[in-house]
């Protein structure tokens, strides 16, 4: 038995999961741009915290296979609601990278189910 499981599902997981861990740390910390971008669109002050507590959780989640499919659903509510954030405000190029990884979500949510049935 490998000591290293380098399944599809196993490596698109860890992707996101850096992902998810970037865009944690980047609402934590967030720039004056991305703070007008919340205002904005209509968010709270402190919104970008709730975003970034979500980001943290969707990115541990997914690292940990008993939780993986909990950290994929919860990932693809998150891009659901930045991707109907930008399409509502008729940024429609700014949807483009959440609807992406909204995908990779579910992917990584069907090859879980499949490896677990």
């Amino acid at each position: 038995m490998s000591l290293v499981n380098l399944s599809l599902a196993n490596v698109i997981a860890w992707l996101l999961a850096a992902f998810f861990f970037v865009g944690a740390y980047g609402n934590t910390f967030v720039s004056p741009e991305i703070a007008a971008d919340y205002a904005r669109w209509g968010y709270p002050e402190s919104f970008h915290y709730l975003t970034a507590i979500c980001e943290f959780t969707t990115a541990v989640m997914l690292i940990f296979k008993p939780l993986r499919l909990y950290g994929s659903l919860l990932g693809s509510a998150v891009m659901l609601a930045a991707a109907g954030t930008v399409l509502f405000h008729g940024e429609y190029t700014h949807a483009i990278p959440p609807l992406v990884v909204l995908g990779l979500c579910g992917l990584v949510a069907r090859l879980t189910v499949r490896q677990a049935g």
